[in-house]
């Protein structure tokens, strides 16, 4: 749904579409180029033009028609370097889309990932309140009867009121998450899911980061778009540099004139065709300019090249160590969680029997909280380190 409404992919693969164009645009200057004309002039016979111009162009009366043509033979180079260029910003524009769909596969794992965690969160609240609601209600009760002191009932409301408040920030939290999954899915509505837990079992993370690290650098799009770009300035600058030296080009023209003054025109039709050779001699150093410039940049664009590919050698192997910890979280929070569980069944006991105070209910009743509270973390945690490792790694989603 993501990759589908979400208008940052729209754009991205719109602007890989224009690119194309661009490329047809610039092999233009090696296909021939043909204009036609109809002219018919109502004019004074013999008259020329005097102002505005150093030609000194005769009117005559006449209609004709015809066309004309012109074809690049050889620049040197030049519009092949220019188509080259092109092609790879193609490439390269593509790949960026590519990186693009991968960011919002990312970002709907993200969002996914939290609405699910704020939910089971919200659940582990509403269990705490419920617990602590019938803890209140058995201490007032057995307050009444004068069995336990008002010191042990403010306690249970003290705990009571405390787990409504968690419940009220869990609620809220699972809310906003919610309304950052349809934001991600590209809705502009409040649409409220029903997401549902994968029940497959957690696997380790790939045990070899330097495998992945090479895997990475050959997938990773964002890469691949910033080495096409870079290629693309290399080929503009010889482009450029190619500026300097001749072009050759041939032209043509034929046409007829059915409607003429016979005194002037002394064929009903012309015609014609030659060869020009355009040699650049000296512009202020335009052309020297351009061309180092386009190497400048072209070195630049090298350079951030391998920056990014150091930054994801760096953003791998940091992944790979966040996704190995919150693993082994997952294991240790679960034995806590189990811990915590069987904490509160004995502290419960021995409070209903008498043998403790509420003060070691309550301490018993936070670290089960919090227990819970960690295991759902570190489920959610290892589930989002996994999709951000297979992100960094260039998965193709």
């Amino acid at each position: 749904m993501a990759i589908k409404n979400n208008p940052r992919v729209s754009v991205a693969r719109l602007l890989a579409l224009a690119q194309h164009q661009v490329v047809r645009e610039t092999r233009a200057a090696e296909l021939p180029s043909a204009n036609a004309a109809i002219t018919a002039v109502d004019a004074e016979d013999g008259t020329r033009i005097s102002a505005g111009s150093l030609t000194a162009s005769r009117l005559i009366e006449h209609a004709g028609a015809g066309g004309s043509f012109t074809q690049l033979i050889m620049d040197f180079g030049r519009t092949r370097n220019l188509v080259a260029s092109s092609k790879l910003q193609e490439k390269a524009q593509n790949a960026n889309a590519l990186a693009t769909t991968e960011d919002i596969v990312l970002a709907t794992d993200q969002a996914f990932y939290n609405a699910l965690q704020a939910q089971a969160l919200l659940k582990v609240a509403q269990q705490n309140v419920h617990t602590r609601q019938t803890t209140e209600t058995q201490v007032s009760q057995l307050t009444k009867n004068n069995l336990k002191s008002t010191l042990d009932l403010s306690f249970a409301d003290v705990n009571l009121s405390q787990g409504k408040l968690l419940l009220l920030d869990a609620q809220s939290n699972a809310d906003s998450t919610m309304a950052a999954l349809d934001a991600v899915l590209g809705l502009d509505r409040q649409v409220t899911y029903d997401l549902v837990e994968s029940n497959t079992q957690l696997q380790s993370p790939p045990p070899d980061a330097d495998q992945l690290i090479q895997v990475g650098l050959q997938q990773r799009p964002d890469l691949q778009a910033l080495n096409y770009s870079a290629q693309s300035a290399v080929k503009l600058s010889h482009a450029q540099r190619d500026q300097m030296f001749p072009t050759i080009s041939a032209a043509g023209t034929a046409g007829s004139v059915p409607i003429r003054t016979s005194q002037y025109y002394i064929a009903n039709w012309w015609g014609g065709i030659g060869v020009n050779m355009n040699i650049p001699v000296f512009n202020g150093f335009l052309y020297s300019a351009q061309a180092k410039e386009a190497t400048i940049r072209a070195q630049a664009a090298s350079e951030q090249s391998r920056d990014l590919r150091d930054q994801i050698v760096r953003d791998i192997r940091t992944s790979w160590l966040m996704a190995n910890t919150a693993f082994q979280r997952v294991t240790v929070s679960a034995e806590l969680l189990k811990q915590a569980n069987l904490a509160l069944t004995l502290a419960q006991t021995r409070y209903q029997m008498g043998l403790s105070s509420i003060v070691e209910l309550s301490q018993a009743q936070y670290q089960q909280t919090d227990a819970a509270i960690s295991n759902t973390n570190a489920q959610y945690q290892y589930r989002l380190a996994l999709a951000t490792l297979n992100y960094q790694i260039g998965t193709t989603p």
